[in-house]
């Protein structure tokens, strides 16, 4: 690491930011799989409570029930992680009631999907009992693209209200570096993030007629035109790439894959409601094992689109700029420790990143 990028203190700070974070997470990891281990094998389980309502009247109640049990025991360190620490840090600009009303929407949002899939897949089980596999796969699979098409316009409003970019000048500069990056996008939006954090990000989100460039206005606030240029270009450089559209055939493939793992596991228990927790227990696991390799092809997405935000922009200074801001504003991790790195780091680090940065500078 360059000492002349951050300070010993912005890097202790960081730190003491990240790692209880780290524990955090593999607490509720921990916490979520015994209850869900107590819910499928426990004598005297929760599942008497639906027993009786009919195959899909009791999936769908019984989804409920073991939500109901996950939120509950996850709800305090997800309080103190996503509230109380942010408060502490200075990001959260919310209340607790502010947070609760967002974490509410996010379960019921969760609740419904699970419940649809946890009713469809039990059905497809008992009225195909040989074929069920190929027709949940084939399913879950468009359901991924679907949803990766309707979430700009149907589930982004839920969390944030959007506005049109006021600065007609700045929104067509923009608009202008999408076309130059052959990123045709619809229009230029303001996300209101500041009602709830103080961190800085940008987005591209859409396909097709819905694309649109997507700013915080505290990435609005905090940046110069400069490194609004280069922020859009990275995100521009991931559509450019067809990042999205590799994730999204990624997701396809991987839920498909997920779905023959259940069979291949569980069998016809996937026909019985009772067993909705084994397959949360299968379904967490899968998810734990394809961690570093999503990890890893990500930091390999955002290396490539630093790249091309370099390219298209030529400009060095405004690179480092904001990659100093945003490490900054948003206290991201700039010494993580190597199996936290391995599993779960979307992107390198910023030394890492703006030592590309000055290698790319040096070989133009």
């Amino acid at each position: 690491m360059d000492s002349l990028d951050f300070s010993h203190q912005e890097i202790e700070r960081a730190t003491r930011y990240h790692r209880p974070r780290y524990l955090s997470s593999a607490a509720d990891l921990a916490s979520s799989t015994a209850v869900l281990a107590v819910l499928q094998w426990a004598w005297a389980g929760p599942w008497r409570l639906v027993d009786g309502l009919g195959w899909a009247g009791a999936a769908a109640a019984y989804t409920g029930l073991v939500s109901a049990g996950l939120l509950i025991v996850q709800l305090p360190v997800s309080f103190w992680r996503g509230h109380l620490r942010e408060r502490r840090y200075g990001f959260s600009t919310q209340g607790a009631a502010g947070w609760a009303w967002d974490r509410a929407k996010g379960e019921a949002i969760g609740l419904v999907v699970l419940a649809g899939f946890w009713v469809g897949l039990v059905g497809l089980a008992r009225a195909l009992p040989s074929g069920w596999p190929a027709v949940a796969a084939a399913i879950v699979a468009l359901l991924v693209f679907v949803v990766s098409f309707l979430s700009p316009v149907v589930l982004e409003p839920i969390f944030n209200r959007f506005r049109p970019l006021e600065d007609r000048r700045l929104a067509d500069a923009l608009l202008a570096l999408a076309g130059r990056a052959g990123v045709p996008v619809r229009e230029v939006l303001v996300a209101d993030a500041s009602r709830r954090t103080t961190k800085l990000n940008a987005y591209v989100s859409g396909i097709g007629r819905t694309r649109r460039v997507v700013l915080y206005d505290t990435l609005l606030d905090a940046a110069d035109e400069g490194q609004l240029q280069l922020v859009v270009a990275h995100e521009l450089g991931h559509r450019r790439e067809r990042h999205v559209a590799k994730f999204t055939a990624a997701a396809m493939l991987g839920a498909a894959v997920w779905i023959v793992a259940l069979w291949a596991v569980l069998g016809s228990r996937v026909a019985s409601p009772r067993d909705l927790p084994i397959v949360l227990l299968v379904s967490t696991a899968l998810r734990i094992a394809a961690l570093p390799l999503g990890a890893a092809v990500s930091r390999r997405y955002e290396r490539a689109a630093d790249r091309f935000s370099l390219e298209l922009t030529r400009d060095l200074p405004a690179y480092e700029r904001a990659h100093l801001t945003l490490a900054r504003s948003n206290l991201g991790d700039l010494e993580p420790p190597r199996l936290v790195y391995w599993l779960v780091f979307s992107h390198p680090t910023t030394p890492e990143r703006l030592a590309f940065g000055r290698a790319w500078a040096a070989a133009a």
